[in-house]
């Protein structure tokens, strides 16, 4: 049997941009031809794809990097370079991505055949046709492409059914899944069993859900005790939850505390102990105990709209009832749906394109990503682009920013690893 595993970090990186090229026009007879340098291709983006044949993300354990293609750089003749391809993750149905910094919900792989671009490629740098005007006829510079950073993400499997048996170990959930469905878990007289959520198709009165067999928990779980959280995040999608009681007491506990103990653990997690819920009680024919606690247990619930189906899994008993119980309730429940994603907060360097601080020594430092980007597109060695250069740093606000920072005629500003004089 295939390791399951549900929860992963993975590091993806979209394509860099390709950069834009420096290319003039040369042909015979054609004296002093115009830029010719084409755009640099786009890189390429990294997209998520549901499939349904997928059940587990185990195959992210051998490999937990992933980086998209580049695009290419431009070349002569307006040849703008060729994009990157898409890279396509598949991930099991029910995966959830975060952002492995922030914590931010980025994708919710819902249904199959769902896509998702999780990260966008980099954009292509122009190439030096683009810089030409009737003053500059002939720049000697180009864009570089946008550069991609790495980026973590946490990916959870959280299983799609619309029921989830509850309860503690050995209680038979199990046993329940496989007389109400196909499936076949392993099933055997003692604690944790089972050791990874089992799913089954049910088919009751011309209805059809799917439900889960949740690994059992015990008091704790909220805090990772026992299973604890590896397997609570598998409840939360369901619709209803059956709460599966050992009502015969055969394991030696009140089954009233078992129902109270694992409410509180649902509880705990999350919003778990709003869903709503029907309660089993198993092993009817166990033992004697069996029909004074079921009496309890209608007591304790008499005043709630949780119905109570007596069942015997081992003999079958009980069992149309119990799934007719479930059918119509879902039938008043809404269907599932996809949890939100979080829209994505601006980083710092696109809030602030470029910051200005003080050394000790007094030189200015002008720091961020956009700096170097720009600093990539100068050729220091011709006039026409140092021109262009100044120009920038005047309309994207670098030289007034400077000048409230305190900068005068004169002074030493550091971009990147190199330095210039302050010039109004």
């Amino acid at each position: 049997m295939p390791l399951f595993v549900d929860q992963v970090t993975i590091t993806a990186k979209a394509g860099n941009g390709g950069n834009g090229a420096v290319s003039f026009h040369r042909e015979k007879f054609v004296q002093n031809g115009g830029p010719d340098g084409g755009d640099g291709g786009r890189g390429g983006d990294v997209v998520l794809l549901a499939e349904s044949n997928m059940h587990t993300l185990l195959d992210f354990r051998y490999r937990g990097k992933y980086e998209a293609e580049a695009g290419q750089a431009g070349s002569s003749r307006l040849c703008n370079g060729k994009s990157g391809a898409p890279l396509i993750i598949k991930v099991p149905v029910g995966t959830v991505v975060r952002d492995a910094a922030t914590g931010r919900l980025c994708a919710d792989m819902f249904e199959h055949g769902q896509r998702k671009v999780l990260m966008h490629g980099g954009r292509g740098g122009w190439g030096n046709s683009h810089f030409a005007n009737a003053v500059r006829q002939a720049p000697n510079f180009a864009k570089p492409g946008q550069k991609c950073e790495p980026r973590e993400f946490v990916l959870e499997l959280k299983s799609i059914a619309d029921v989830g048996l509850v309860g503690y170990p050995n209680v038979g959930k199990s046993t329940i899944l496989s007389v109400a469905t196909s499936a076949r878990p392993k099933i055997a007289n003692y604690h944790f069993t089972t050791l990874t959520p089992n799913l089954g198709i049910v088919r009751q009165d011309e209805t059809d859900f799917i439900m889960a067999d949740i690994p059992g928990l015990v008091e704790g779980a909220h805090a990772g005790v026992g299973l604890g959280h590896a397997f609570l995040r598998h409840v939360e999608r369901t619709r209803l939850l059956v709460h599966v009681l050992d009502i015969s007491g055969s394991e030696g506990r009140d089954p009233l505390q078992d129902f109270d103990r694992i409410n509180d653990e649902l509880a705990r997690y999350g919003s778990l102990a709003d869903r709503p819920q029907i309660v089993a009680a198993n092993k009817m024919d166990l033992l004697p105990d069996a029909e004074a606690n079921l009496a309890r247990l209608r007591a304790l619930l008499g005043d709630t709209d949780i119905d109570v189906y007596p069942v015997s899994a081992v003999t079958r008993k009980g069992f149309k009832e119990l799934l007719r119980g479930v059918a119509a309730k879902l039938a008043e429940l809404p269907p599932s749906e996809a949890f939100p994603e979080e829209e994505e907060a601006l980083l710092a360097e696109e809030q602030a394109p470029f910051t200005v601080s003080r050394r000790d020594s007094g030189n200015f430092v002008v720091e961020g990503s956009s700096m170097e980007r720009l600093m990539d597109s100068v050729n220091f060695g011709d006039v026409d682009s140092l021109n262009w250069f100044h120009r920038t740093l005047r309309r994207t606000g670098v030289i007034d920013a400077l000048r409230e920072a305190g900068a005068q005629e004169g002074d030493t500003v550091e971009i990147i690893d190199m330095e210039f004089d302050f010039v109004e």
